[in-house]
């Protein structure tokens, strides 16, 4: 009997003690749902803020006057940079007039210097030019990305083939096993996917990735697979046999960036070395030779 209560207090401690270790929130789990709400919280305040610039974007850009054949070339442009919304060229003309404005207020007040008409007007084509060049920039180095990643893409490519799968879902399996280390390839293969699910040929989905990332290596490959499409070769060995020519052709230009070394460190060494090893070796002597020098002028005079 007096055994009851001893037992009943840890037995109800226990089932108190499971009860709240049961009810306890995931330590994981709270601080992702704490993390979520920070953030949801600073989205519902940046996002006011920047749908108004990109209003005020939009409005500048559709007040510009634009030619049919720019329009092309820059769409173009900015799908290869990786800007494929509708409003992406409306929006590159705003930034463009803005920047331009911008440039040209800031030379035409002494908000920098001196007021200047002609570099206020300079700071305006500059201001007009330089978005441009920045865009070119941008698709150069995606270009480039995508290139240093079509080797790998092509032995997965292969791997894929020769294990059995057809090219459209071999093409989607690469694409799914390059998303982390090569996004701007993975998201074009996804887009290859999409496009043939939407009902479009092989050929003109192929022929869209070659437009859209502006690669020559690509856009060989692409020309491969729909002459092999079309004559019914071998996919496998066709792309085995491409895939030793892109190296030999990545070689060739590793080469060839070694070979334009030599002649790219002669600027550095002109500007930068020469003239601390001219200061090191000559220094010394000049300085001994005018307190040699000048004493005897002196007594000369």
């Amino acid at each position: 009997m007096l055994m009851m209560p001893l037992l009943a207090f840890v037995f109800g401690t226990a089932l108190v003690a499971a009860a709240a270790y049961a009810l306890m929130p995931n330590r994981a789990a709270a601080i992702d749902r704490r993390l979520e709400e920070l953030t949801l919280g600073r989205e519902r305040e940046e996002k006011p803020r920047f749908q108004t610039i990109t209003g005020v974007l939009k409005r500048l850009g559709e007040k510009v006057p634009k030619s049919a054949k720019e329009m092309g070339s820059l769409r173009l442009r900015l799908v290869q940079a990786g800007f494929r919304r509708d409003e992406a060229l409306t929006m590159f003309f705003g930034i463009r007039v803005l920047f331009a404005l911008g440039l040209f207020m800031a030379f035409s007040t002494s908000l920098i210097a001196r007021p200047n008409l002609t570099l206020a007007l300079g700071g305006l084509g500059l201001g007009y030019i330089l978005p441009g060049m920045v865009l070119a920039r941008l698709a150069k180095r995606r270009a480039h990305r995508i290139r240093l990643s079509l080797a790998d893409m092509l032995d997965l490519l292969v791997v894929s083939v020769e294990a059995g799968l057809g090219l459209d879902a071999a093409l989607t399996r690469v694409g799914q096993e390059l998303a982390f280390a090569y996004p701007e390839l993975a998201d074009e293969l996804r887009l290859i996917n999409l496009e043939l699910r939407a009902g479009k040929p092989r050929s003109e989905a192929l022929r869209n990735l070659a437009d859209r990332t502006g690669v020559d290596d690509l856009s060989s490959l692409v020309t491969m697979l729909i002459q092999t499409d079309k004559f019914g070769t071998s996919v496998a060995q066709s792309l085995r046999v491409y895939s030793e020519t892109l190296r030999t052709k990545r070689r060739q230009r590793a080469e060839e960036a070694a070979a334009k070394t030599g002649v790219k460190m002669v600027f550095p060494l002109v500007t930068c070395i020469f003239p601390a090893i001219w200061v090191v070796t000559i220094g010394p002597a000049a300085i001994r030779f005018v307190t040699v020098l000048f004493p005897m002028v002196e007594k000369t005079k």
